[in-house]
């Protein structure tokens, strides 16, 4: 979640309700690769609120980011905002990508996947979708059950029969329980915590295999996150508005007539 780092402008002192429904509704836009919301990578670069509506600038490590992660995050945010009563109207620019003339128009027309890519779409972002979804529970699988390990609460040859109720509550118990409900997973208390990827358990056997594929799912994911920080901190480390490891900057209009900006800190 973003923190805040308050610059008001006179008579205004906090945040109004619809800057934290915008921010809040940010939080729950994801990168696809990473899974980590937007708001903490510090992708979202600028919030302007004006009595039309809402514009979101948004912005990537490079210029040649993949566009079908570039158009998901898009999209997802412009469907997160659009659901905030009373927003009005609301528009999401990708900033200084290769392939942003063409994702802004698309999500200025609303014009879905196919239509603002043509011919150069794949089949469908569904498979997409589904790969990072089971690459994200892989790696909340294998969080759940090193922390285990660690504590000393299960012995590596009882992870087989690890149960969900077995799993103390808590942020991982919580997000691996949220990535199994997005998979159509099962999160029934006596469920096995280490299952394949369609949620099947798996002979004793094969569980210290799947644990060594999770651990390096989850490696690799935490170490593009890194390197996805740094190229962004580098990029726009020259930016004096909104540099590669702050924002987003926002300007609220309808807050009050001489206008409010403040600046989301990491």
């Amino acid at each position: 979640m973003t923190a805040l780092d308050h610059r008001p402008a006179p008579g205004v002192e906090h945040p109004t309700r619809l800057e934290h429904d915008i921010l809040a509704a940010l939080d729950t836009v994801l990168d696809p690769e990473l899974d980590e919301p937007i708001t903490d990578l510090a992708f979202v670069r600028s919030i302007l609120i004006d009595d039309a509506g809402v514009t979101v600038h948004l912005r990537l490590p490079t210029s040649f980011c993949s566009p079908n992660f570039a158009y998901l995050m898009g999209s997802d945010a412009l469907d997160a905002l659009e659901d905030i009563d009373g927003i009005g109207q609301v528009r999401v620019l990708l900033d200084d990508h290769h392939d942003s003339d063409k994702i802004n128009a698309g999500l200025d027309a609303h014009a879905g996947y196919r239509g603002t890519f043509g011919v150069e779409a794949l089949d469908s972002l569904d498979e997409l979708r589904l790969t990072f979804r089971r690459k994200a529970h892989t790696a909340a699988m294998e969080r759940c059950v090193a922390a285990e390990i660690t504590a000393g609460r299960v012995l590596v040859a009882e992870v087989d029969r690890l149960a969900l109720r077995d799993l103390p509550r808590g942020h991982r118990k919580s997000a691996l329980l949220r990535r199994r409900m997005e998979l159509g997973l099962s999160v029934c208390p006596n469920s096995l915590v280490v299952v394949d990827e369609e949620g099947r358990p798996l002979p004793a056997e094969q569980v210290p295999m799947r644990l060594r594929f999770a651990r390096s799912v989850r490696i690799s994911m935490e170490g593009n996150s890194h390197f996805c920080r740094g190229l962004l901190a580098t990029r726009y480390a020259d930016d004096t508005v909104c540099d590669g490891r702050s924002g987003p900057v926002i300007t609220d209009l309808r807050a009050t007539r001489s206008g409010t900006t403040r600046t989301e800190q990491e």
